[in-house]
């Protein structure tokens, strides 16, 4: 039997070992999966013969390296900060490595070492990224093979609410890491490029500018510019596009209220606030106001909208943003984390809420001195809170590939990622399988 070892049982990593394991008595896989949380593992295994659990230390390389050795197969994952280790490992021990992750600098510099070792070492094979690169890279590669010219390509993802659990006025909850979508968007200007202009955005009006979109049965979407678009010239082969965007999705409404937090503060993340232990939502909110003691914090507040965005008003008030409840039981809170505290209170997913996934690409090309433009989509909502949406697109594709490389229909060497057509072809066909489909349309313009 052929062994696969899995670092991390967490929510992301659902829908890859049930995958593994539905495919491993064919395959002869034996699937090894290590957490701290054994019970944890053991419920995701759920009794399958060819999957056992482990618990210890995936952090520790002297715990790591013992079961990375009986592994013909790694597979990360664990935050992304922690695969560099991780693949070191495997270059030393000659054993293949799949992360789901971004392909650091210091992950990319050991491309060599990995061809030296007759290894592959595939990431950012998950969703975004992942599915976005094997998409888009179909539709290019098309382009490219009648002669045409891509002049202008716009991508967008969001992990956003299926329409039947969206039931708050936010049209928004949790389908990821809370704290990731608070601090979205800072730590420098959102760069990207249109009509050849270098187009910059910086943190404090990166929730004002905005792209429509319409998806046919889903209905409109917004989107804001994520922090780095140009380096994905590289990535496509579009070096010279005149036009080049990557956006993130969230419904209509949801930026513009978002933005007051930012207006206000409340996504700092850089300085602790002075006794949190006994902080109210009100409390909170009141110490982002002008001091005024002839007004209350809802009057304030209002204020601090004008009459111009006081339609938004509601929103906050069913955050809870006025309770004078004690809030957190912690010390040295930042304000994002304060604020990461009351959104998840009232936006985490409830027991029956299902996830939804939506990606569109939109592309311009020019061939036969005509102008053409392709609409791309996909949607897909998640099963249940186990098999999330978010983990099925992140998860199947990775299991997808450890398939390929175990079977030897994935031959490539070195660090790298899925953009060749060898690789992206037959893993979007499988994925149509589980409901994983991009929807394209053609017009000239």
């Amino acid at each position: 039997m052929k062994t696969i070892l899995v670092l991390g049982a967490g929510l992301s990593a659902s829908s890859l070992i049930r995958y593994l394991l539905e495919n491993s008595i064919a395959h002869e896989w034996q699937v090894r999966i290590v957490d701290r949380d054994i019970d944890l593992v053991n419920a995701k295994i759920n009794g399958h013969r060819n999957g056992i659990g482990l618990s210890f230390n995936a952090l520790n390389a002297d715990e790591r390296k013992p079961e990375i050795e009986k592994a013909d197969l790694v597979i990360s994952m664990l935050p992304a900060r922690f695969h560099l280790d991780v693949a070191k490992d495997c270059i030393d021990l000659k054993t293949n490595l799949i992360t789901p992750s971004y392909i650091s600098p210091e992950m990319r510099a050991l491309d060599q070492d990995a061809k030296d070792a007759g290894i592959v070492i595939m990431n950012e094979i998950g969703v975004d990224p992942g599915l976005d690169h094997m998409s888009a890279m179909k539709i290019i590669d098309e382009i490219k093979s009648k002669g045409g010219k891509v002049t202008s390509f716009k991508s967008f993802c969001g992990g956003l609410v299926a329409p039947e659990s969206d039931n708050n006025p936010w049209n928004y909850k949790f389908t990821w890491n809370p704290r990731n979508v608070v601090l979205a968007g800072q730590g420098g200007a959102a760069c990207f490029k249109r009509n050849n202009q270098y187009k910059y955005i910086p943190y404090n009006r990166l929730y004002r500018r905005l792209d429509h979109i319409n998806v046919e049965g889903f209905g409109d979407f917004v989107g804001y510019a994520n922090r780095d678009s140009l380096s994905y010239r590289a990535t496509y082969g579009l070096e010279d596009i005149p036009t080049i965007f990557r956006g993130t999705l969230r419904r209509p409404g949801y930026c513009k209220a978002w933005d007051l937090f930012i207006e206000l503060g409340m996504t700092d993340d850089t300085y602790t606030l002075i006794n949190t232990k006994d902080l109210t939502p009100r409390k909170f909110l009141n110490s982002f106001l002008p001091y005024n003691a002839e007004k209350t914090v809802e009057g304030k507040f209002k204020d601090f909208l004008r009459p111009e965005r006081l339609e938004l008003y509601s929103r906050f008030e069913w955050l809870g943003l006025f309770d004078d409840k004690p809030l957190l039981e912690v010390e040295n809170a930042t304000p994002a984390q304060v604020l990461q505290k009351i959104l998840v209170a009232k936006l985490s997913l409830d027991p029956q809420d299902k996830d939804m996934l939506v990606m569109v690409h939109q592309f311009e090309y020019e061939l036969n001195n005509e102008k053409h433009a392709i609409s791309s989509h996909m949607v897909n909502i998640g099963e249940d809170q186990m098999y999330t949406s978010m983990s099925n697109t992140v998860g199947i594709p990775a299991a997808i590939c450890a398939k390929m490389i175990l079977t030897g229909n994935l031959t490539t060497k070195g660090v790298t990622l899925p953009v060749q057509k060898d690789i992206y072809t037959p893993i979007l066909k499988e994925l149509e399988a589980f409901d994983i489909r991009f929807v394209e349309v053609e017009t000239t313009l």
